[in-house]
């Protein structure tokens, strides 16, 4: 019953609930003995907390049974990335000098979720302070990929997208930089949206103007996607990039038809180096886009200042987020955010200036060519998962990484666009790691992306059918 429960999309178990088919008790029950089974292997759940679960699930069942449906997630079981405080739960960061910290409010989005009727279990796991797309830290230690567990879940959601391809959880939310949900959605054969910055509003503190951190979620199907945007999108008045739109606007999705679309398909985004097996998969992507009816043509666009606006912004948001904890704590702080604080001090008026009016070009640029092509086609990830003992690949197909995260630009490229995209899950490599590809919709164009998606979706049903067998 428990593999039978933990298999459903979060929709179907939350029909299940009001409709009392299965009670909350049962559903969550089901969730945590999955992770009692599974995580000892894969660490993606940390700050654990079943009895508080249980409890709160029993709530939510006497709640429904004097008629109180709190929301459309009412008693479904969620764990919030360890990023993001959750009232009542440790938010460590991955980090030392956070380790324990107990949440006295919830976040933004922890709110939402509340008031929507979750129960939380805990957090899922994060690489310190959400730096590096591999999820490991000194406090909780790795996250490992379901399909090989010698093999990186990604990250920074890596936590957030081994519990959900493995059903310790219907579905988690996530953040993308540089691409920390879409890098881990294709490492687990997983829908991963980095949505419009400000489709979902935070009040961190920090830069609130900078587009390029933004909140989205992972997921087994593009639907729960949509039902998770549902909850957690909406203006926030600390939040100035915040989009007044009816977050109810994604309930209604229907399948966009590619017959008749143009798609810009780039193989490499720029000269990237990818892995084969990577260039393939993408290539294949491009060949099934246009047996679906697309056409499809190859574009060479220009993203030579996209990798200037990334690392120019991220610098500025790790000194500004991190800056005193790495002065204070350096012995605590691991070598790859204290290397982003310091190429910070780098950064005068004139690189600053440039990497502003950069971020300006390419915004354009990618609105030009999105009023041409209903969408950029490209890879997600330039490589395959990779071996758990790696802190980040070193090079590709014999190119040199500069940074830690150089490796990642499939994504920080996007990023550096402000534009929407989502990973959608394409294939197997040869060796049965999950392949994905990406989709890039124009700004605000989040509910247009979602409804190709759902048309991508039953082109590779039995791609995203193939969970791990842990």
């Amino acid at each position: 019953m428990t593999d039978q429960i933990t298999a459903l999309s979060a929709r179907a178990l939350a029909e299940a609930i009001r409709t009392r088919r299965l009670s909350s008790e049962e559903v969550v029950a089901a969730h945590l003995a999955r992770i009692d089974e599974l995580n000892p292997a894969i660490n993606a759940i940390v700050a654990f907390q079943p009895e508080v679960a249980l409890e709160t699930a029993r709530e939510r069942d006497r709640e429904l049974a004097r008629g109180v449906i709190r929301g459309p997630m009412h008693g479904l079981p969620i764990a919030v990335k360890d990023l993001m405080d959750v009232a009542g739960l440790p938010t460590s960061h991955g980090s030392r000098i956070y380790a324990g910290r107990v949440a006295a409010d919830d976040s933004v989005i922890a709110s939402r979720l509340r008031e929507a009727g979750v129960v939380f279990v805990g957090k899922t796991n994060t690489p310190e302070f959400g730096a590096g797309s591999h999820t490991f830290n000194e406090v909780f230690g790795p996250t490992r990929n379901p399909y090989d567990i010698t093999r990186s879940a990604g990250g920074s959601s890596g936590g957030a997208a081994a519990a959900v391809t493995t059903g310790m959880l219907p579905f988690a939310d996530g953040s993308d930089l540089g691409g920390s949900i879409r890098n881990p959605a294709s490492f687990g054969n997983l829908v991963g949206l980095r949505p419009t910055a400000g489709r979902v509003a935070s009040a961190r503190p920090g830069n609130a103007w900078d587009p390029g951190s933004v909140l989205g979620a992972l997921t087994r199907d593009v639907a729960d996607t949509a039902l998770f945007l549902s909850v957690i999108s909406g203006p926030e008045r600390r939040a100035p990039l915040s989009i007044d739109e009816d977050p109810d606007l994604f309930l209604s999705l229907a399948p966009r038809s590619f017959r008749g679309a143009r798609i810009a398909y780039s193989p490499d985004l720029g000269g990237l180096p990818l892995d084969p097996e990577v260039r393939e998969a993408t290539a294949a992507a491009a060949r099934l886009a246009s047996d679906l009816g697309a056409e499809v043509v190859e574009v060479d666009i220009d993203l030579t200042e996209a990798d200037l606006v990334f690392e120019t912004f991220r610098s500025l948001e790790f000194l500004d987020a991190h800056g005193e904890d790495a002065a204070l704590h350096p012995d605590l702080v691991k070598q790859t955010v204290r290397d982003d604080v310091s190429w910070a001090d780098g950064i005068d008026a004139r690189l600053l200036n440039r990497a502003a009016g950069a971020r300006t070009r390419l915004f354009r640029r990618f609105q030009s060519l999105l009023a041409e092509y209903d969408m950029l086609l490209g890879p997600t990830t330039q490589v395959l998962p990779f071996p758990i003992e790696w802190e980040y690949p070193t090079e590709i197909e014999g190119v040199a990484m500069e940074r830690y995260y150089t490796w990642q630009r499939s994504c920080s490229r996007i990023t550096a666009t402000a534009m929407p995209a989502v990973s959608m899950p394409m294939t197997f490599s040869r060796g049965g790691l999950p392949i994905g590809v990406q989709f890039v919709g124009p700004y605000r164009g989040d509910r247009l992306l979602l409804e190709f998606a759902l048309t991508w979706e039953s082109a590779v049903g039995d791609v995203m059918a193939r969970r791990p067998a842990v």
